[in-house]
């Protein structure tokens, strides 16, 4: 006598089966419309001799100078008076049930509906600001070295060492840059997608700040901090391929205040207030890079930026210092309002190069 199969299996393999291609061809369709177009970057790229002398010559100055304490978080509070907060802790601590404001919004702006994941990923992690030898210095000076395209032949990396702070951001590489970047690294701020991939890019006495996007941002850190394998389900919802591992302790993570991007987003650029949409953000998210700036700001008492801005009038010249992307690219990217938010962000910036930010490199 034969056996039959369950009609329940019949009818329901195929379902799945067709939903599971399906799903898989959406999301590598998501993941390609993610991936910009390259430019060509066979011609060697122009670099500026007299800006080059100029740029070295002004971090030269800045670095001569006597460090101003406080100074910089004075002069934000005089540019943007009560839009900009003067105690906020930079980093997330365990006492989050005391502060309200860290779930007003959702990722990145807040952490509404994940106060379990955050308590969870915070009994994870035994220290919250800065390592004791830097907390405890005088007058700190902070570097924020951006990506822009126009560090490649700057030869500013000597400059750069020589801060108090050097954070950089996302995947921004230092090895085979350094003569232009440095190579020293206090914070690595990113996001799991723009987490460097190799180890070598994670100094051993360096810090990774972590800015949490959305749901599956937990548990890669998680698994960053735990020294685990992240499933391959979990991997599916990544726009691009995550590190998988991160050679640091648990005492060198941190999570990024939220409450800064939120500051940074609705105060300072004065872009609309987060709402719920089906997919994405409403380009009202700032850059990684504007966010480090302002987080700067809580952490040093002068703070100097090198290797920021878009000139989205010339496509053609390189976005950053390490790869064949263009300018081009900002144009396809939905995240970032980079035409009034930058043009905010400039209108600011003038002033902050004329007060309290020194900019080396711009």
């Amino acid at each position: 006598m034969k056996m039959r199969r369950p009609i329940w299996f019949l009818k329901g393999t195929p379902k799945l089966l067709v939903l599971f291609v399906v799903g898989g061809c959406f999301l590598y369709i998501l993941k390609l419309h993610f991936y910009p177009e390259e430019c060509d970057r066979t011609k060697t790229p122009y670099v500026d001799l007299d800006r080059v002398r100029r740029a070295q010559q002004y971090a030269s100055a800045v670095l001569q100078e006597q460090c101003r304490p406080s100074y910089v978080k004075t002069e934000m509070g005089k540019l943007f008076a009560e839009k900009y907060s003067m105690d906020i802790s930079p980093f997330v601590g365990k006492n989050i049930d005391e502060d309200e404001a860290l779930f007003k919004y959702g990722p990145p702006f807040g952490f509404h509906r994940f106060f379990d994941k955050l308590k969870n990923l915070l009994e994870l992690l035994p220290e919250h600001d800065l390592p004791e030898d830097l907390k405890s210095k005088h007058c700190k000076r902070c570097v924020v070295v951006g990506s822009g395209g126009i560090l490649y032949g700057s030869e500013l990396g000597h400059l750069l060492n020589q801060f108090d702070i050097v954070i950089r951001l996302n995947d921004a590489p230092v090895q085979g840059y350094t003569d232009h970047v440095g190579n020293k690294t206090t914070i690595r701020m990113t996001y799991p997608e723009g987490a460097p991939l190799s180890e070598l890019e994670y100094p051993p006495a360096s810090l990774f700040v972590a800015v949490l996007f959305k749901s599956v941002d937990f548990n890669w850190l998680q698994a960053m901090v735990k020294n685990e394998t992240l499933s391959l389900w979990i991997r599916l919802f990544f726009w691009k391929e995550v590190a998988k591992k991160i050679p640091f302790t648990s005492k060198q993570f941190r999570i990024l205040n939220p409450v800064i991007v939120k500051e940074t987003a609705l105060d300072i650029l004065q872009f609309p207030k987060p709402r719920s949409i089906f997919w994405g953000w409403d380009k009202n998210v700032p850059t990684i890079g504007v966010m480090a700036v302002i987080l700067a700001t809580h952490l040093c008492d002068e703070v100097s930026i090198a290797g920021f801005g878009y000139d989205l009038d010339q496509p053609s010249t390189p976005l950053h210092y390490y790869n064949n992307l263009c300018m081009a690219a900002m144009n396809r990217q939905t995240m970032h309002n980079v035409t009034g938010g930058m043009w905010e962000w400039g209108r600011r910036k003038r002033n902050c190069c004329g007060n309290n930010c020194q900019c080396l490199w711009h």
